[in-house]
């Protein structure tokens, strides 16, 4: 009897295994396409960008890489910047594409971006952590290019050949100083156009070794080394001072000063004309501290000051700076243990989107005609 329901069972335990083995084989390229990542999956790099630990692996010529360095070791107040350059790349994750504001999008103009991932700095020795980062950008700097980028820096350069471009995501303000470094060997002096809520141009009088070096003093040190040009220019400053002779020293090291509130008063145009009036033709750095924007609406910075900048405003004077000569830029400070549902990381994503438009325009994108323009 048992012998006889059990042949009975057997055929049909074979077929159920048959139809599911015939579902398990159905290949998914077939019936649904590529493995495309969505907005909130796959591997973490920019914007969807290739990825690369570019350093180890010298296979890949770019016009434009992300490069990561996450340092935060010389801050005065709230630390946790060395965790910016993630969340900067999670904040980008949500889209890639073309804008009104540009009236177009970062792949349109033919240039070779990747990430290159972040460099591995140590936490435990300032001096050799700079060092470090001076030798990865140069490293970086020395990389072939693709060739396919409309802008050119070969005609600054020392070597006359043309160099690829970094966009880098801090960390601490001090990154700067071995960036300026870098370019130096490259390009000679550089004017830098600095968005930030401070003047990072603290007097080191009377401090000595490695304690000369803070993101509150870096600019300082360039300026001793040569790096800068003196006709870099601060936009947003409103903190608050020691004294007049802050201002002074300021001065003296090279930088002309646009307030907070000269927004206000002048308007974004004129501020963004004296920008262009100041650094001129020659080769120009870019770097922005998310202070500068008002911590209403990017919280998540190790020295928040009131009255800052709003991210439009800051986005608006970006897009104006396209065909200026740039020969690289940065966005630091963000320390995404103070956000607020990724609103600083976001807002920081959006702004090195810009960056990597910028760097490739030609010349401001004109504005978006809205239907109020209509015959």
């Amino acid at each position: 009897m048992f012998s006889s329901l059990l042949a009975l069972a057997l055929p049909l335990v074979a077929a159920h295994q048959h139809r599911l083995h015939d579902v398990g084989t159905e290949e998914w390229h077939t019936k649904y396409g590529d493995q495309h990542d969505l907005a909130y999956t796959g591997p973490l790099s920019f914007m969807h960008l290739p990825y690369a630990k570019c350093l180890e692996d010298a296979s890949h010529a770019f016009d434009i890489a992300i490069l990561g360095f996450p340092f935060d070791t010389t801050t005065s107040y709230r630390p946790g910047a060395r965790l910016g350059p993630q969340a900067i790349r999670l904040g980008s994750s949500i889209g890639r594409g073309h804008t009104l504001s540009w009236g177009s999008s970062p792949f349109d103009f033919g240039a070779r971006m990747m990430d290159c991932g972040d460099v591995p700095l140590t936490p435990m020795d300032n001096a050799k952590a700079i060092d470090q980062m001076e030798v990865a950008y140069s490293t970086l700097l020395a990389r072939p290019v693709q060739g396919e980028t409309k802008s050119s820096t070969a005609a600054m350069a020392k070597d006359g050949k043309e160099h690829p471009r970094l966009v880098t995501l801090g960390g601490d303000h001090t990154i700067v100083l071995p960036i300026l470094r870098s370019l130096y060997k490259i390009y000679g002096p550089i004017s830098v156009i600095h968005f930030d809520a401070h003047f990072d141009t603290s007097n080191v009088a009377g401090h000595t070794g490695q304690e000369r070096i803070s993101h509150g003093s870096y600019f300082t040190i360039a300026a001793e080394e040569h790096l800068m040009t003196n006709t870099s220019i601060h936009g947003g400053i409103r903190q608050k001072m020691g004294g007049k002779d802050m201002v002074e020293h300021d001065e003296a090291v090279g930088f002309a000063v646009i307030s907070t509130e000269d927004i206000d008063d002048y308007g974004i145009q004129a501020v963004i004309q004296k920008i262009r009036d100041r650094v001129g033709l020659g080769p120009v750095y870019l770097s922005l501290d998310i202070d500068v924007i008002d911590p209403g609406m990017a919280p998540a910075t190790g020295t928040p000051e009131v009255g800052g900048w709003t991210t439009r405003e800051v986005k608006r004077i970006i897009r104006g700076l396209s065909g200026l000569n740039f020969v690289g830029c940065d966005i630091v400070e963000v320390a995404p243990a103070y956000d607020h549902a990724e609103i600083t990381s976001r807002a920081a994503a959006g702004i090195v989107a810009d960056f990597l438009q910028m760097l490739q325009a030609d010349a401001p994108p004109k504005p978006h005609v809205g239907p109020w323009l209509e015959d």
